[in-house]
């Protein structure tokens, strides 16, 4: 099942714990939940914005709960989880900084994906084309995206050391496979990071 999952999600799915307590938020339909409860005895619950995605994810029998990330993370206690999981989300939250201060409050470890903004294609799509790119992990044109903040690899780097987070782990994807840390803005389609305070 977790070969099934997205490239990002698989990652995460290898990395957790066997019996974590986890919080996905931005959960989706609940899959990589479901992998994590299916293949690692994992106790997971999920927030999740979109009201049919969060049915979806209850019909697999999921603890999900409707929710915003920007605004709902407060009513989680401290330290409440092993890990809190955020993939694919973050450019798409209001304050991404306060989310993942939220995030490394009410769990040990946080895992951030995102995809990178400065990835080859999309530097050359603005240079030659002029246009924001469309692509296969970023299929929407610029004005039907939920994405409102255009992080890249640095930015987020940049973001880990003004904050004074540790990066416990750090994956850097291309495509559908993983690639290596070296020139990681320039050629990584996608970042995922396991971070704590």
């Amino acid at each position: 099942m977790i070969d099934q999952l997205r490239p990002d999600l698989a990652l995460i799915a290898r990395t957790v714990r066997q019996g974590a307590r986890v919080l996905d938020v931005g959960c989706g339909d609940g899959a990589l939940m479901a992998a994590l409860r299916d293949n690692a005895g994992v106790d997971a619950r999920g927030l999740e914005l979109d009201g049919s995605n969060v049915a979806d994810a209850v019909g697999r029998g999921l603890s999900v709960v409707q929710g915003d990330a920007d605004t709902d993370l407060r009513y989680y206690p401290d330290a409440s989880f092993d890990y809190a999981i955020l993939s694919q989300t973050l450019q798409t939250t209001r304050r991404p900084d306060l989310v993942v201060e939220e995030l490394l409050r009410i769990a040990a470890q946080a895992f951030v994906s995102f995809p990178n903004f400065a990835h080859w294609r999309g530097r050359i799509s603005l240079l030659w084309g002029g246009r924001m790119p469309v692509t296969r992990l970023l299929p929407d044109t610029w004005y039907d995206t939920l994405n409102i903040h255009h992080v890249t690899v640095d930015d987020f780097r940049a973001l880990v050391k003004d904050r004074g987070w540790t990066i416990d782990g750090q994956w850097f994807l291309k495509g559908d496979r993983e690639t290596t840390h070296a020139n990681a803005n320039l050629f990584a389609e996608h970042a995922v990071f396991l971070l704590r305070k």
